[in-house]
């Protein structure tokens, strides 16, 4: 099923998985997606490996898996940084030929040796794919602080408008740690006439040196909230993940109460972070008993 056919219908809940560096073997990645679809998501998004360098056919393959095999949906990312349209155009013909009609359009990570062909930015990718392949839907990625190459916040949104423009069917959220920074960013698209649904990506920290991390490769701020968590916990590996998860299903009841069109946990293979956060929203009323 086609994710915007679903937001149009609902608030969705859905979960993230990953092949870091394209070494997570398909059948494991299963089995770890099929954990997760005890919570019945909406979707379960498949990226490229870290840094967006990753095996393309593991991706597929797996994405293809779960759109087969489990009654969940699959959303498979694509990149275009150092992509032919031929490229592209093969990638979305092996989507199709399993069964995904879902994906997450990315420019992906600059890197040494990865320079842009036929795609510059990830507008002219939602734009290729909605001509050449009009029965995909396009989700893509939107930043409530800013991309990190941004010019400004400003600029930032003109550029996510222009992805609307270029056809994106719905949008997805870098992660952030302080809701009211999405609430801003939420605002700043309804003045820019930006009216696709938004979904919030959230990824609940699991230790210190993971924070720091997507601190320094998102840009995302550290509200002193989490500092403070942090500080509590120690150095104890078991309590700064529990203070993870507990703030990341606080920052989620908090967005639930303010009416999102749909949450979306980036669970970083980890079944027990998706049970948590699963439980978090039937506890506030978000998600029904299942």
């Amino acid at each position: 099923m086609r994710i915007d056919s679903i937001l149009a219908k609902k608030q969705t809940f859905s979960f993230e998985i990953f092949p870091p560096r394209g070494d997570l073997p398909v059948e494991q990645a299963l089995d770890v997606a099929n954990q997760m679809t005890v919570q019945r998501p909406d979707w379960i998004s498949v990226t490229f490996s870290a840094g967006g360098t990753g095996n393309t056919q593991n991706t597929a393959a797996i994405a293809g898996r779960i759109q087969r095999e489990t009654q969940t949906n699959a959303l498979a990312h694509l990149t275009c940084l150092g992509s032919t349209r031929a490229d592209v155009d093969a990638y979305v013909e092996g989507l199709h030929a399993r069964g995904v009609e879902n994906v997450l359009a990315l420019r992906g990570d600059r890197a040494p040796g990865r320079s842009a062909i036929d795609f510059s930015y990830a507008s002219e990718l939602i734009r290729h794919l909605k001509q050449s392949a009009p029965w995909l839907c396009v989700g893509a990625a939107c930043y409530p602080e800013g991309h990190v190459e941004a010019e400004s916040f400003e600029s930032d949104i003109e550029h996510l408008k222009e992805k609307q423009d270029a056809g994106a069917d719905f949008l997805v959220t870098q992660l952030f740690f302080d809701n009211e920074l999405f609430y801003r960013f939420r605002e700043a698209c309804v003045r820019a006439r930006i009216k696709i649904p938004i979904t919030v990506g959230i990824m609940p920290f699991t230790s210190t040196k993971q924070i720091q991390r997507m601190a320094f490769t998102c840009g995302a701020s550290i509200p002193a909230a989490v500092i403070k968590r942090l500080i509590a916990a120690g150095d104890n590996p078991a309590d700064q993940a529990l203070a993870g998860i507990e703030y990341a299903c606080e920052q989620l009841r908090d967005l639930a109460a303010n009416g999102v069109d749909g949450l979306h946990i980036y669970s970083m293979n980890k079944p027990a972070v998706a049970q948590a956060t699963h439980d978090a929203l039937v506890d506030c009323g978000y998600l029904g008993v299942q």
